[in-house]
């Protein structure tokens, strides 16, 4: 069942200049937020904070006994919001440890299929997990530690474990940020008013008034994003917006990607045709700069090249955008059918394509259409994509493309390559043996 509202982030910009003496006191805020975070990180970051993250208020406790916040004069709204944001960057950099090391396991061929269900369940189990870990014995709930013993009586326990220890020392980082460029607020440290917003700063009983381009207000937790060179703020808001449902979208559409057009369908309508140029000119223009300045490049001319490359990139994601919403009001799909493509590789030998690749912005295109087809009740759905190129949508022989044209050695077929993979999208989505387990079947994500 689809939900009734979805995310997404709404900003808000500063209407006037920001004073220096108002950037400063935002800066001191962001500089100790980061401060705090980075702390959190060394302290529990790492293998023996494992215990004391799930759910927190350990990390909490110890933190305000730390004494930190006293040292550094800083509010308590932005202290506590600074831990549970770290804490949760720690956690996501455990899950990210958590499936490379899993990957690894089942990739390793010396394991057995006992060692492999043994590590696997360590990996699932974080008590046991963090035991094995910091070289206690494991001890879980009767139910959980009777299946543990039952895994363990199997195989070398002592070989597993270790395993498991040194792929966790060669995978896993503790999190660590370098910025001072921003900070998030709790709702009671600011007020939206007299069209604008004050924020809480470090003096007591103060705030700052930032006037903004707009007069909405909002009650949760905003992140300030500062522009100390442009002497402006921008804010980020995640709202909830509800589903808005269709009785018109009707149609099952196949869809297939491509670096210089962004979409093609199963009926032979393209989207974004002008994508390559687009993405051609930004990643020429990206390559000229570096071969003329290269790593010599002074602080005035490197903040223009980043507003300018900032320019460039929001006129691609202004047009990606657009391209998007004309997808779904003219297509109207019900369901997305669209192939699952494996990681981008860089092409090998020419710089020119390297860059282009480097530049294709196939990660916000995928975003983008997921928000959008949330918000607009549209399912995506992944099907099998290996071979789905080169398998003919007429006959279902094998062909072979050239030049972005598929060609048929069995029926004489001849067609753009990108619409006979979005047929063929549709037809595998259609066919229920071929389509991808329910669970996998997601609206809007792991696309592209």
């Amino acid at each position: 069942m689809l939900p009734d509202t979805v995310c997404r982030t709404v900003h808000q910009y500063t209407s006037e200049l920001v004073s220096d003496e108002d950037m400063a006191k935002l800066q001191e805020i962001a500089r100790d937020y980061s401060q705090v975070k980075n702390h959190v990180y060394v302290r529990f970051g790492g293998v023996g904070g494992l215990s004391k993250i799930y759910p927190g208020y350990t990390v909490q406790n110890e933190m305000i006994e730390s004494g930190l916040r006293e040292q550094m004069g800083m509010p308590s709204v932005y202290f506590y919001l600074a831990i549970f944001d770290a804490l949760g960057e720690i956690r996501s950099q455990w899950t990210r440890t958590k499936a490379a090391v899993l990957k690894r396991t089942g990739e390793n061929d010396s394991l057995t299929e006992e060692e492999k269900h043994y590590l696997r369940y360590l990996l699932k189990v974080n008590n046991a997990f963090d035991a094995v870990l910091n070289h206690r014995k494991v001890s879980l709930r009767p139910d959980l530690q009777k299946q543990y013993e039952k895994l363990a009586g199997c195989i070398d326990v002592k070989k597993a474990n270790n395993y498991l220890r040194r792929q966790v020392r060669r995978i896993h980082v503790k999190p660590h940020t370098d910025g001072g460029g921003g900070f998030s607020l709790a709702e009671r440290a600011y007020r939206y008013g007299n069209h604008g917003i004050y924020i809480t700063v470090k003096e007591k009983r103060k705030r700052i008034f930032l006037p903004l381009t707009d007069s909405n207000q909002y009650t949760r937790q905003i992140y300030l994003k500062l522009y100390p060179e442009k002497r402006s703020v921008e804010i980020k808001v995640p709202v909830d917006v509800k589903v808005r449902t269709h009785k018109d979208y009707t149609k099952r559409v196949g869809m297939a990607a491509g670096m210089y057009t962004m979409f093609s369908t199963d009926e032979g309508h393209v989207y974004g045709e002008k994508l390559g140029e687009y993405q051609t000119e930004l990643a020429g223009w990206v390559r000229s700069q570096a071969m003329k300045h290269g790593a010599d490049h002074e602080e005035a001319g490197r903040k223009k090249y980043t507003d300018k490359k900032r320019r460039k990139t929001q006129q691609l994601h202004n047009y990606i955008n657009m391209e998007l919403n004309r997808l779904l009001r003219t297509e109207r799909p019900e369901v997305i059918y669209i192939p699952k493509l494996p990681r981008p590789q860089k092409h090998g030998g020419d710089k020119a394509i390297n860059n282009s690749v480097n530049m294709w912005q196939r990660g916000y295109i995928r975003r983008r259409l997921e928000q959008k087809c949330r918000e607009q009740s549209v399912r995506i759905v992944e099907v099998f994509g290996k071979g789905i190129s080169r398998e003919c949508s007429w006959c279902g022989a094998y062909g072979y493309k050239k030049e972005g044209i598929f060609r048929c050695t069995s029926c004489g077929c001849q067609m753009q390559e990108k619409w006979n993979t979005a047929r063929n999208a549709k037809k595998r989505g259609e066919e229920a043996d071929l389509v991808l387990a329910p669970e996998q079947c997601l609206t809007g994500e792991g696309i592209l």
